[in-house]
């Protein structure tokens, strides 16, 4: 009865509901969520109700009904989308709809004028019904898919999972909520110099139906079940990448940045184990230790080896610049193979780019002694 007092002035009119229990929970495609929740709990959450809106769908709620249908609470869910306020009384979770966002009473929507909500953490952009979602149940998605990643099945590190569900709320989900509450991405108004309808929401909004055909409900589900599985595998493939590839990676950068003063004894020089993406990584650790532009041991090179040899890179100042912390040497730049072998006096040398932010040589020492002039040499 309480809920129906809630929403008793939100539907002027009653309109057909209908619901949809989804086949047995989609799963990651190689990051599974099967740890969500038992078959014993799937088959008993068949009961459940997520409610949306009928109608025109959008990407927020789409993506938010595939991440409920992912959690241990509403895992094989109904999803039942009308405008009928007893309809939404009746569901476990309400969302995108109902104009209350009320989380200990699983209302989730965003569409109200008193409406405020961000993610917290830094983020500013005024949340979607999705990042609604993702705010209440997105740590438990991000651990399940660490736990599943995990060879053994091992319970992952709160740190770890908390970098994660941050990582996934700036890389995807933030991208989702802007678009949604029509936020600019550029404090600008000037014009746009090409259309750009490629990305999710605009992908989204072609599944409705057609402006010439009927839009029976059965159609409108029937769509909107294709948005909730396209909105999922994006958001999949986003999970999949940053627990299975993103975060190897800064475990990488996070030892050659450990094992500095190993490689060289003024600990600017660093050694990658295996090539993978570090910049972004060595940044962010940084700013985590406190490395600054003023310390004494702030990296200035990255070596690591590939197909060809060994590659010394200098360490832009920032990740958008193309001006580094220090250079690899003046004369030195352009010059290739024996004849920069001969300047430099290092055996092995492959080249120096004419701008001498890269170079190569074909053995790890020559590599390191390339560098270490790097750091002596103007």
């Amino acid at each position: 009865l309480a809920r129906v007092r809630i929403f008793a002035t939100a539907a002027a009119r009653r309109f057909t509901s209908h619901s949809v229990t989804p086949h047995p929970a989609r799963r990651f495609r190689t990051v599974t969520m099967a740890s969500a929740a038992s078959d014993a709990s799937k088959r008993a959450n068949t009961t459940r109700v997520i409610a949306t809106h009928d109608g025109a769908f959008h990407c927020d709620e789409a993506l938010g009904c595939y991440m409920l249908q992912r959690t241990a609470a509403y895992a094989g869910a109904t999803i039942t989308r009308s405008r009928d306020a007893d309809a939404w009384a009746a569901a476990d979770v309400v969302i995108d709809v109902g104009a209350t966002y009320d989380a200990e009473k699983k209302l989730f929507d965003h569409h109200q004028r008193e409406f405020t909500e961000t993610f917290g953490h830094g983020f500013v952009t005024k949340l979607s019904s999705a990042g609604l979602v993702y705010k209440h149940f997105g740590e438990e998605l991000i651990r399940d898919a660490l736990r599943a990643a995990s060879a053994n099945g091992a319970e992952p590190d709160d740190g770890l999972v908390r970098k994660i569900y941050l990582k996934v709320y700036e890389e995807f989900i933030e991208g989702v909520d802007g678009n949604d509450n029509g936020v600019n991405m550029y404090d600008t108004d000037a014009l746009a110099k090409y259309k750009d309808t490629t990305g999710l929401p605009h992908r989204v909004k072609r599944l409705n139906p057609d402006w010439d055909e009927a839009s029976t409900p059965e159609r409108q589900m029937e769509q909107f079940l294709k948005a909730v599985a396209l909105t999922g595998s994006e958001f999949d493939d986003c999970v999949k990448y940053y627990t299975g590839k993103w975060l190897p990676a800064r475990q990488h950068v996070e030892h050659a940045l450990n094992c500095a003063k190993d490689v060289h004894e003024s600990g600017e020089i660093l050694r990658l184990d295996t090539f993978c993406p570090w910049k972004e990584h060595l940044y962010e650790l940084e700013a985590e230790r406190g490395i600054t532009d003023a310390s004494e041991n702030q990296p200035k090179f990255m070596l690591w080896q590939d197909n060809k040899g060994w590659r010394v890179s200098t360490i832009p100042v920032s990740a958008s610049s193309f001006a580094f912390r220090k250079g690899l040497p003046t004369p030195w730049r352009g010059v290739r193979d024996a004849d920069l072998s001969a300047l430099s006096g290092i055996p092995g040398c492959v080249f120096i780019h004419a701008a001498g932010f890269i170079g190569g040589n074909d053995t790890y020492e020559g590599a390191l002694a390339m560098a270490v002039a790097g750091l002596n040499m103007s």
